[in-house]
């Protein structure tokens, strides 16, 4: 028993720490923060990696892809302004942290993944940690999600060169978007917003590299 209780504290302590780094990263949403300490990061990476999870770098999980940095996804879903309540579309479910967290934002949250073995992986991780108003699709994260279109924020977790205009039809009016941009000055997390049916570029979010945003779906 004692044992027991030591474990669970230690993974209380780093993700206490995990929380405080999230913090300083003068985010304005509180939210984010929140949902930083509801959401155990080693709950939603492989094995192997759990002793670094709780660190503030990218870990890698199967079919070469890897799960955000996590101050990245912080300062990415504070662009994108997730309203309670509202309807998020994600690009790229991965092992379903960055899933968790915008569920905890969202009233409800559709993510698509290409490779069908990280969509499984993701379900039983949300399954596990108790996140129930989640959609995980497999699907071509190019064309988003029509079915539940249209969507209040969609955040994409790999790099294009464009905005692929199928996600560009599935904002509302006002909604957000935030994807990563390779050009000839290097890739960027940029914000976009949809105003009177024009998708408007807002700002620059950060520097980042995420893996290529490829059409298509691929077998487990």
């Amino acid at each position: 028993m004692q044992e027991e209780v030591t474990e669970r504290d230690g993974v209380r302590r780093n993700q206490d720490g995990l929380v405080r780094i999230i913090e300083r990263q003068n985010l304005s949403d509180e939210r984010i923060v929140e949902a930083f300490g509801r959401i155990a990061r080693e709950d939603f990476v492989p094995g192997a990696a759990r002793d670094h999870a709780y660190r503030d770098r990218p870990v890698s999980i199967p079919e070469g892809q890897t799960t955000s940095q996590p101050s990245l996804i912080a300062r990415m879903l504070d662009a994108v302004a997730v309203r309670a309540g509202g309807r998020a579309l994600e690009i790229g479910t991965g092992y379903g942290f960055q899933t968790a967290l915008l569920a905890q934002l969202a009233g409800e949250v559709v993510s698509v993944e290409r490779w069908p073995g990280l969509a499984e992986s993701a379900r039983a991780n949300l399954l596990e940690a108790g996140v129930s108003n989640v959609e995980i699709h497999t699907g071509d994260g190019t064309k988003g999600w029509p079915d539940r279109a249209p969507y209040d924020a969609i955040v994409v977790s790999a790099t294009a060169r464009v905005v692929p205009g199928a996600l560009v039809e599935q904002l509302t009016e006002g909604g957000r978007l935030v994807i990563p941009l390779l050009d000839q000055a290097g890739e960027n997390v940029v914000l976009f917003a949809a105003r009177a049916g024009i998708l408007r570029r807002l700002r620059v979010v950060t520097p980042a590299r995420f893996v290529p945003l490829v059409p298509g779906v691929l077998g487990s």
